[in-house]
């Protein structure tokens, strides 16, 4: 079984998506991210894909508060992204609580650093955030497109030991247009090891159906839910 990851998105402490990672395009759902992370516990979730989209833009971790109340008020496993830039950075959000910690941008921009957080935090501590749109990896937020193509970018780090990938494609991100599963299954076809999580575009429980027949490892589920497509008991049904 696949495994369903529901997403909290942080803006200035609220639960919001964006269309597209396009930050003048957000909505809020909700005032309190904890009661909302209580809500996916009863459900049955045991994982939660938290990002501080303040962090992302700012390019600094913003929404600490937030992580270490989720964190001590329920057992959820959590992983975290969003501005983490630096060692003092990945040492916070693992001391306020955090399983893992979601990367992507940093993994452009200083491949030195972030191969030195792979060797003293361990691979299995690292989820690499592998954001496309046209199969080329995106970065900061989603607000630059660099040129490094997805498959040469999984590949030079699964040589260094990572084994969770997260991926999701911008374009469909917040539409709620589907997932985009056949990128997924052409990763998997080259890379039929790795841990992969799929994101963005997920309308309804025949999406995670989609992906699960796919054999997808796991997936990342937000606007769904905050919008109803998919309901409480189907939400109940994948956990």
């Amino acid at each position: 079984m696949i495994n369903v990851i529901p997403a909290i998105d942080l803006m200035d402490g609220k639960c919001v998506r964006l269309k597209q990672g396009d930050f003048n395009l957000s909505t809020t759902y909700r005032e309190d991210p904890l009661e909302v992370a209580k809500e996916f516990e009863s459900l049955g979730a045991k994982r939660l894909h938290l990002v501080d989209l303040d962090g992302a833009k700012n390019k600094k971790v913003v929404n600490y508060p937030v992580l270490e109340k989720i964190c001590k008020e329920t057992n959820l496993f959590v992983d975290f992204g969003g501005g983490i830039q630096q060692d003092e950075d990945v040492e916070r959000v693992f001391d306020s609580g955090a399983e893992m910690i979601t990367c992507g941008s940093i993994a452009i921009k200083q491949r030195a650093l972030f191969e030195q957080w792979i060797l003293r935090f361990g691979a299995d501590k690292i989820i690499l955030a592998a954001d496309v749109k046209d199969k080329k990896i995106a970065v900061h937020g989603w607000q630059e497109t660099s040129d490094t193509n997805i498959f040469s970018f999984i590949e030079d780090y699964m040589k260094v030991g990572i084994s969770n990938v997260l991926c999701t494609d911008i374009s469909r991100d917040g539409m709620l247009t589907g997932t985009a599963t056949d990128l997924y299954v052409e990763i998997m076809e080259k890379f039929p090891t790795l841990k992969l999580i799929a994101s963005g575009g997920i309308s309804n429980a025949a999406d995670i159906k989609e992906l699960d027949e796919a054999k997808i490892f796991g997936v990342v589920v937000g606007k769904a839910i905050y919008e109803g497509k998919i309901s409480q008991a189907e939400l109940k049904s994948f956990f």
